[in-house]
């Protein structure tokens, strides 16, 4: 398995581009299977996760085409990706694939929706928490789908169609919003989805699905009405910029200090984000190429934050802001409140001579003069990347293991981070 050496010291300077949005593209790329024509989705990060996505829906018989580069085409530019489900030829989701990746499980939601049927199996354990998929399925039988678990699957089935209805989440869940946008987007008369999640890839992924000829109004907001239409159609749309890819560059540059431009980042999809790095001591421009953030001599503050569904400050950040905050001068507390279990990098950036002390569902972290380069293990994505931006500001070097978490949330991160002169290199299995 790759590793990843850093040696930390270096103030970041430059430009980095922000890339399309993963936690954005993987629904878009799911939507394609509700129609017969051909979805084009611009901006496409290049993931293990966005990989994986593209056999999983080859399984069920999209045709996945990338187009090539044009003229006057940045390097940065993402992939332009075209994806036609003329057929489905087979409403099976395997257990082998729909295991390593969670949201391959919302095939489930179109795979019903167009076919009757779909049979996806169950996802299984993961790494931050149970993660239940209890809500997927209760809007899925709201919309009128007749749902059995038969050895370890989920077997749908709604030979008449999907029929709309009134849901009400008893609490936010992304992925339950997403399965009922594209589910209740071919369902016959009216959907209202209340308490429905407001984060921007779910606006992106309603976007997408109003392109495609879907009638929906709300998204965005806590309450989401959908008319069903008789069928979608083909539509070409851009992911949106990766907002977790942008904040945690931004505490990057907050803990290492220095001048950097997030090409392509917008404030308005993570404004808590900023408004932490903000208090923390950094400095956040919003200009027409992106945004700006700098930290030039003033030290790390202590600030504390309390995970929270949008718009308020994301669990997706959670880790990234701890390690920024191993190096504050005084103590915060970070109380995570989405996942029962994700603080497992805390034990990693102790190596590093960080000071934390959880209590229940909150870190208490005592800023300390110096980290120490160490040998550390990658437990998932966001984990990973903390033990980064740590690594970014510690004396000497640092050992990343088990980085193919990074990757699969993080296009050329080494690449983006030399280019603003951290000392950084993958070191590969076989080398």
């Amino acid at each position: 398995m790759d590793k990843i050496k850093i040696v930390g010291g270096t103030r970041l300077n430059g430009v980095i581009p922000i890339s399309g949005a993963k936690n954005a593209a993987l629904p878009l790329m799911i939507a394609s299977l509700l129609t017969r024509e051909t979805v084009t989705l611009a901006n496409m990060p290049l993931l293990a996760d966005v990989m994986l996505l593209e056999r999983i829906l080859g399984n069920h018989g999209v045709d996945y085409a990338i187009a090539g580069k044009r003229t006057g085409e940045s390097v940065d530019a993402g992939r332009t990706v075209h994806l036609t489900a003329r057929e489905i030829v087979d409403t099976t989701a395997p257990y082998d694939l729909v295991s390593r990746m969670r949201a391959s499980f919302w095939v489930l939601a179109p795979l019903v929706a167009r076919c009757g049927e779909a049979r996806v199996s169950l996802p299984g354990g993961c790494a931050i928490g149970t993660r239940p998929v209890d809500l997927l399925l209760m809007a899925l039988e709201k919309l009128g789908a007749k749902l059995d678990i038969e050895n370890g699957y989920v077997v749908a089935s709604a030979k008449n169609g999907l029929v709309g209805a009134e849901i009400d989440f008893p609490k936010v869940t992304v992925g339950g919003t997403h399965t009922a946008l594209m589910a209740a987007s071919l369902a016959r008369g009216t959907t209202v989805l209340r308490n429905a999640a407001r984060e921007p890839e779910v606006v992106d992924l309603a976007d997408c699905l109003i392109k495609m000829g879907a009638r929906i109004k709300g998204a965005g907001q806590s309450t989401i009405e959908i008319e069903g239409v008789g069928s979608l159609f083909g539509a070409r749309h851009a992911v949106m910029p990766d907002r977790i890819e942008a904040g945690t560059y931004a505490m990057a540059v907050a803990m290492t200090g220095g001048d950097v431009l997030l090409a392509g980042a917008r404030a308005d999809l993570l404004q808590a984000g900023l408004d932490a790095l903000v208090q923390a001591g950094a400095s956040i421009t919003e200009t027409n190429e992106g945004l700006r953030v700098t930290r030039n001599g003033a030290g790390i503050s202590p600030v504390d934050v309390t995970t929270a569904p949008f718009p308020a400050f994301p669990t997706d950040l959670q880790a990234q802001f701890m390690a920024l905050m191993t190096r504050a001068k005084g103590v915060s507390r970070i109380t995570e409140t989405i996942f029962e279990n994700r603080f497992m990098h805390v034990q990693e950036l102790a190596r590093l001579g960080a000071q934390i002390k959880l209590e229940g569902d909150t870190a208490i972290v005592t800023g300390a003069d110096h980290l120490d380069g160490a040998p550390v293990m990658a437990t998932d994505l966001r984990a990973s990347v903390s033990l980064v931006i740590a690594a970014l500001a510690a004396r000497g070097e640092t050992t990343i293991n088990r980085v193919y978490h990074l990757d699969r949330g993080f296009e050329r991160l080494e690449k983006k981070l030399r280019g603003c002169g951290a000392e950084i290199e993958r070191i590969t299995a076989a080398g």
